[in-house]
C-alpha cells in the first residue's frame, strides 16, 4: 500500500522484505556508534603517542576527551539496550592507533587532515541516524546530536589547525572517507 503524506507528495512505503526491524535498525545505530567512539579514541592515543609533547598535545587532549564521554555513554547503552558491541573491536583497536600514530608520523597538519575527514563522514553519519530515529528515541536523538556538534566542533578545530596544508592532503583525506566508511558499514553488521 502507497501513503502519501500530507507534508509532500513523495510516496511512502511500508516496511519491504530485507528491511530491519525497528529493534535491529537500532541495535545497528548504538553498535556502529559505538565502534566509532572506540576508533576515535584510539586514533586520538596514536596521535597523542607522537605529538604528545607538542604545541598540538592540549587541542588532541581535548578532542580524546570528549571521544571518551562520546564511548562511556554508548557503553551505557550497549548494556541497557542489550546490544552486542561488534565483533571487530580488536581490530579498530590497532586501525585507530595506527591511523592516529601513521598521520602524526606526517606531521601535525595530516593528524589534522585525519581528523577532519572522519569528522566529516561522522557528521554524515550521524545526520543520517537522526533522519532515521523516530520520536520515541528521543532521548538517543538527543544524545547523538550533542556529539555531532562536538564532532563538527573537532573537524572546524583540525581545520583552523592548518589540516589543508598536510601533504597529500586529498589523497590522505579521501583515502581517510574511505576507511571511515568501510569502518562504519563493517561496524554495524558484524
Amino acid at each position: 500500500m502507497i501513503d502519501t503524506s500530507p507534508q509532500d507528495d513523495k510516496p511512502r512505503f511500508g516496511r519491504q522484505p530485507g528491511d530491519l526491524s525497528p529493534r535491529e535498525q537500532l541495535e545497528r545505530i548504538i553498535r556502529v556508534d559505538h565502534a566509532g567512539e572506540f576508533g576515535a579514541v584510539r586514533i586520538y592515543e596514536g596521535q597523542l603517542a607522537v605529538l604528545g609533547k607538542t604545541e598540538s598535545a592540549e587541542t588532541l587532549r581535548h578532542m580524546k576527551e570528549q571521544e571518551e564521554l562520546h564511548r562511556k555513554k554508548f557503553e551505557e547503552l550497549l548494556a541497557a539496550r542489550r546490544v552486542r558491541p561488534t565483533l571487530l573491536g580488536p581490530v579498530w583497536h590497532l586501525a585507530g592507533f595506527a591511523l592516529g600514530a601513521g598521520t602524526a608520523l606526517l606531521g601535525k597538519e595530516a593528524a589534522m587532515a585525519c581528523t577532519e575527514a572522519v569528522e566529516e563522514v561522522i557528521d554524515e553519519h550521524y545526520r543520517a541516524q537522526l533522519e532515521t530515529l523516530g520520536p520515541e528515541e528521543a532521548a538517543l536523538k538527543e544524545t547523538i546530536s550533542q556529539f555531532r556538534d562536538e564532532e563538527i566542533e573537532h573537524r572546524d578545530i583540525a581545520r583552523s589547525e592548518g589540516a589543508s596544508d598536510a601533504p597529500g592532503y586529498e589523497l590522505l583525506t579521501t583515502a581517510v572517507k574511505t576507511g571511515s566508511k568501510l569502518a562504519i558499514w563493517l561496524s554495524s553488521r558484524i
